[in-house]
């Protein structure tokens, strides 16, 4: 479906995985979609939700989503989320205008170099430092976000994006 209605239109889904995605490895979709899942750690697995679709219960949902951010992070929204937890190892640069996007980067080479637009590196986790110390840390800062008590760069940046996908070819 979608590589014949990229080639009507004289165009192509080879932008998906993205360049930065296949540098990092990320060479195929079903290895980047497996990524995505693994962030889940040892959770099981509650739910299965469709785009935009509230979750039905507390723990961890998988959403079919595009794999454009400003699209998957659209859908999080309208599905109901009240913070967006973005992570991110190239430092994607997106925000939204109805919820504030946390990003934490995977790696502190890339919280350094982008630390105007990275809220949270969970960098140190690859350096020793305990997961469970660095999660803490994280939910503190989640709650200090949802309490407006800490305002995420990309809302000081203006990084106001919001796109619905149309489930339809979307490059």
């Amino acid at each position: 479906g979608y590589e014949k209605t990229a080639n009507f239109f004289d165009t192509t889904i080879a932008d998906n995985p993205s360049f930065g995605n296949i540098a990092d490895g990320l060479i195929t979709d079903a290895i980047k979609s497996t990524g995505a899942a693994k962030k889940g750690g040892r959770a099981p697995i509650v739910s299965v939700c469709d785009y935009a679709e509230p979750m039905p219960d507390s723990g961890l949902s998988l959403v079919c989503t595009p794999g454009n951010d400003v699209d998957a992070v659209t859908g999080l929204v309208a599905a109901g989320c009240n913070v967006v937890i973005f992570s991110t190892g190239l430092g994607t640069p997106t925000g939204n205008p109805i919820v504030p996007v946390l990003k934490i980067s995977t790696n502190s080479t890339i919280a350094r170099r982008l630390s105007d637009m990275i809220d949270f590196d969970c960098g140190p986790v690859i350096d020793g430092t305990p997961l469970e110390d660095v999660s803490r840390e994280l939910f503190e800062k989640v709650i200090e976000t949802a309490s407006k008590d800490y305002v995420v760069k990309a809302d000081k940046l203006e990084q106001f994006d919001f796109m619905l996908w149309k489930r339809s070819l979307d490059l």
